[in-house]
């Protein structure tokens, strides 16, 4: 694997993205120069542009990174299912990227987005984060239960998405 492969990065993403040549031009540079992992992903989070509320977390690798920039769309790498995923494309719940963001040391993206439909999660809900752990103490026994955060689903995954395989992997 070359030296870009292995960076995320392919031919055509050589002038968006900088080489990555020092600390001082990773956190004080103006140039984006992304830490992708061995894999070629970046972790991204994703909250909500008005309320900021957490919708989701996923990946991109460099193509998604470039289309989502290029588009103005959430663009992902789905990790399950091995492939380029446009936020939306399938259930029309569309990421609108409002602001995005990068950290201090360029390996971690934050997407501020306004969603067509307004929920972001392929089981239904508004949020993939749905559900809350408590705490403040551990159970007596048993494993911790996890409350709800949301009543009821914003749609019906089966009505949106059919008979498509479930990305949710055992």
């Amino acid at each position: 694997m070359s030296e870009q492969a292995s960076r995320g990065q392919g031919v055509d993403d050589i002038a968006l993205f900088a080489r990555r040549v020092s600390v001082e031009q990773v956190e004080e540079g103006e140039e984006l120069a992304p830490k992708f992992d061995a894999r070629g992903l970046i972790p991204v989070v994703t909250t909500a542009w008005g309320s900021g509320e957490l919708l989701m977390h996923g990946y991109m690798n460099a193509e998604a990174l470039k289309r989502t920039i290029e588009t103005g769309e959430a663009w992902y790498f789905s990790r399950s299912r091995q492939t380029l995923w446009h936020k939306g494309a399938t259930s029309g719940l569309v990421q609108k990227v409002r602001e995005m963001r990068i950290d201090d040391d360029q390996d971690c993206v934050w997407l501020r987005v306004e969603v067509v439909g307004e929920a972001s999660c392929h089981v239904g809900y508004r949020s993939c984060f749905y559900r809350s752990v408590p705490v403040g103490a551990l159970p007596a026994e048993g494993p911790v239960r996890l409350a709800y955060e949301e009543d009821e689903k914003s749609f019906d995954p089966l009505a949106v998405y059919g008979d498509a395989p479930n990305p949710t992997q055992l």
